[in-house]
């Protein structure tokens, strides 16, 4: 008995965290749909009609940023004034993404569309919560409509796969995905790197097996829980942009973003993404010395 309760203490430490951050998750929808029938808006999600709405949500989460991941936010001036898309790497939990959405909001009044992975709209009760925070599934169609009405776009090449199966290595894993860099040519619009220190020490996964792979592979769906919430440092960067060149293919683009610089002759230049990743973060990285980040008000 003593040993199944430590065993099932330690599996609650584990992932209380990944749990809580799921309920707040559910209960914002619960109180944007009573927000909805109270007041009987039937306004897009996207109008003006829900930003009251959206900067609770945006408020709460900000708090919960700053309070248990002292967040910061550096280079918001690489922002584009009209369109342009974000690309970033992908934690065990996109909770950096979450906090940097909020934080954009409540900085600048800008939503910034959000390119989810197809299981997350399989999710029962969060359509509403979805629309109103502008996550969208990342068909071509649906990011040029976005871009093309003047919003940033935010998409994880890596996705689903990058979450589950990179490491403390903070290994990129886009693979041939270059949907976004032809989207880019045929909006005309930037793209920017964004990265966020030590999000790989603040959640997890457990480590990768040829079963957990294959079975993502088969299905497309994360089985495997992430598990951790150590309240690391967060830094989210925004790294200059890359041009609109109208001369460029996608091929090209992708090129450009993924070999920015090169370091021998055995290996092809870094992406911009992973130029953020060298400068910013710690490889191995270390939970430890990610804590002790919270202490380091110099670094930037």
């Amino acid at each position: 008995v003593v040993i199944f309760a430590l065993m099932m203490s330690a599996m609650l430490v584990f992932f209380i965290v990944p749990l809580t951050i799921l309920f707040f998750i559910y209960l914002a929808n619960i109180l944007l749909l009573i927000y909805q029938r109270n007041r009987e808006v039937k306004a897009d999600p996207l109008s003006e009609v829900w930003d009251n709405a959206r900067k609770t949500l945006a408020s709460f989460w900000d708090i919960c940023a700053r309070i248990w991941h002292g967040y910061e936010l550096h280079g918001v001036e690489n922002l584009p004034e009209g369109a342009g898309i974000l690309v970033y790497y992908h934690g065990a939990i996109p909770i950096d993404h979450l906090y940097f959405l909020s934080r954009l909001f409540l900085w600048k009044k800008r939503l910034c569309m959000s390119v989810a992975d197809h299981f997350v709209f399989r999710l029962p009760g969060m359509k509403l919560l979805l629309a109103v925070s502008g996550i969208m599934p990342g068909t071509r169609e649906e990011c040029l409509s976005a871009l093309k009405k003047g919003h940033l776009v935010s998409i994880s090449p890596g996705g689903v796969r990058e979450a589950l199966f990179s490491d403390e290595s903070y290994q990129l894993m886009w693979g041939n995905r270059k949907g976004f860099a032809q989207v880019a040519i045929d909006a005309k619009v930037p793209i920017i790197p964004m990265y966020t220190q030590n999000v790989r020490e603040a959640y997890r996964m457990f480590k990768e097996t040829r079963f957990l792979r294959q079975l993502y592979e088969s299905t497309r769906l994360p089985f495997t829980p992430p598990y951790g919430g150590i309240p690391v440092k967060f830094r989210t960067y925004i790294g200059e942009p890359i041009p609109y060149d109208p001369n460029i293919t996608a091929e090209e683009l992708v090129k450009k973003q993924i070999c920015k610089r090169q370091l021998s002759l055995l290996f092809q230049t870094k992406a911009a993404v992973q130029a953020l990743i060298d400068k910013h973060q710690r490889i191995p990285g270390s939970i430890w010395k990610a804590l002790l980040d919270r202490f380091d008000t110099k670094k930037k």
